[in-house]
């Protein structure tokens, strides 16, 4: 049997056990603070839900293992400033950026970047923490402690957010799902909608940037990049090289969901392009307690993690999937009397995306 050690033990190590088991895939997720005799660390394949970790006994003893894969590139992800280096060694479309070293260096910023400024750590922060938007007269809001631990980026007039999801092979063969349609709120993934069919002009772009990538970084795995829509083009967000929130919808709307297209590229299992046939939605289960009426709805596939609930928490998702948009907007219209009143304008979004 083949043991894949997942570091970190979130919702995403307990996803990708969960995909193991059919496959005959042993996979154990584990906390940074394990006891490294206790994980069978060295029959395994080592890979990571999380980009960047602290130094522990586990995390030692993993950085010396010939198998941990991507272990390089996880730095080079982490840190924002070396992100955006990659795009632009690449040559690939991203928001106009520097690195912010200094308060005095705020005229030259806007300038440059034009009148709205986003500025993110380096590292650290997620689903809207440490990132700050700034005009010229809010920069006495940014903590002095984050100059030269930020990149600032030009704030860009997007129409959309979408994702693409997407995996290479150690052959370096790659295959992606169609790309995912996103509602991030207050900086948070509301809500995904997916078809079979994208944008055929974005869905090509976006496969030459992600593959670009991953062949420059030899990377082997699922990796997620989340672009920007413009009327020139998508514009390159961020990556995630991992599993990700806006895939969660492959759980059930692919032949094979993106943990087990990870599982299969780090073992070297067969990876052939996923199938998918319908249209899928997602709603983020955020600081909501678990409610059985949502399995009611006969559409309504429920994933919950576990996790104590509190605000601002991810802690499940819910997945719909069928080849009816009116059915599956129905569904969603029958959902939101069951989801506290916050989940309206997601839902909302979710349903015109499917009209």
């Amino acid at each position: 049997m083949k043991q894949v050690c997942v570091l970190g033990n979130g919702q995403l190590g307990r996803m990708l056990r969960q995909a193991g088991e059919p496959l005959g895939i042993a996979v154990w997720p584990v906390g940074l603070e394990a006891d490294p005799e206790a994980v069978p660390v060295q029959q395994s394949v080592i890979t990571a839900e999380i980009e960047r970790w602290p130094e522990t006994a586990l995390t030692r003893e993993l950085a010396r293992h010939p198998a941990f894969v991507n272990r390089d590139v996880f730095p080079i992800i982490a840190d924002r400033l070396t992100q955006k280096q990659l795009f632009d060694k690449l040559g690939l479309a991203t928001a106009p950026w520097q690195l912010l070293a200094d308060k005095s260096e705020w005229p030259a910023v806007f300038a440059r970047l034009g009148e709205l400024a986003i500025v993110k750590r380096r590292v650290g922060g997620y689903d809207g923490r440490g990132q700050w938007r700034l005009r010229e007269n809010e920069t006495a809001q940014l903590p002095d402690d984050n100059y030269g631990e930020c990149i600032v980026e030009q704030g860009i007039n997007f129409s959309g957010e979408v994702s693409l999801v997407g995996a290479r092979g150690r052959d370096g063969s790659t295959v992606f799902y169609p790309l995912t349609r996103n509602l991030h709120q207050d900086g948070i993934l509301r809500a995904s909608v997916a078809f079979p069919q994208a944008n055929a002009r974005q869905q090509a772009q976006a496969e030459s940037m992600l593959t670009a990538i991953m062949n420059e970084l030899d990377y082997v795995g699922v990796m997620a990049m989340e672009c920007f829509v413009t009327a020139e083009g998508l514009l390159i967000n961020e990556l995630a090289p991992r599993v990700h929130n806006s895939g969660h919808w492959t759980q059930n709307g692919a032949s094979i969901s993106q943990f087990e297209l990870h599982l299969r590229a780090i073992t070297d299992l067969p990876l052939p392009p996923p199938v998918v046939n319908s249209p899928s939605v997602m709603i983020n289960l955020i600081g909501s307690d678990l409610n059985y009426d949502w399995l009611k709805l006969p559409l309504v596939r429920l994933h919950w993690y576990d996790k104590e609930v509190r605000p601002g928490r991810k802690v499940g998702h819910l997945n719909l999937t069928d080849s009816d948009t009116d059915r599956l907007s129905a569904t969603l219209e029958a959902l939101k009397p069951l989801l506290p009143a916050e989940y309206a304008s997601g839902v909302f979004w979710a349903q015109s995306q499917l009209n």
